[in-house]
């Protein structure tokens, strides 16, 4: 019987580049702040860049998030992966609560925008023509 691998994830992950600040205590008591970028976000988490340090997996971060309108939000996540990559360090970030707020400010406006083309020159005089034509005959 083939197995079947489920998708935790609560909704589509949208790519979207915004800044953010993440802080988090190390096991030592260190204080750790750290500024990056976002990846991906979703509707309850977001993948974040962090290039010079990462938290333990399991740990809590405070993150703060500026939004594509200017507006911050902060918000407490716990971090579900990391990935070690030398040139581009990921955490997935899980949200703790504050996800109707995450939801308004930062995972729908980063939702592609998708703009009917324009028709054709000429396109739409044809079809109002035609249109005409029907009715007078």
């Amino acid at each position: 019987m083939p197995r079947i691998e489920t998708d935790n994830r609560s909704g589509p992950r949208y790519l979207a580049s915004l800044e953010v600040k993440a802080e988090w205590d190390e096991p030592s008591g260190t204080h750790i702040i750290a500024e990056g970028t976002t990846e991906n976000v979703g509707p309850e988490g977001t993948l974040v860049h962090l290039p010079r340090q990462l938290p333990d997996v399991g740990s809590r971060v405070v993150l703060e998030v500026l939004g594509e309108s200017g507006g911050k939000l902060q918000v407490i996540a716990e971090v579900l992966r990391i990935e070690r990559h030398p040139g581009h360090p990921l955490a997935a970030l899980q949200l703790l609560g504050e996800t109707d707020e995450w939801k308004g400010l930062i995972w729908e406006p980063a939702a592609p925008r998708i703009t009917p083309p324009l028709p054709a020159e000429g396109e739409g005089e044809e079809a109002i023509e035609e249109d005409d034509d029907e009715v007078a005959h």
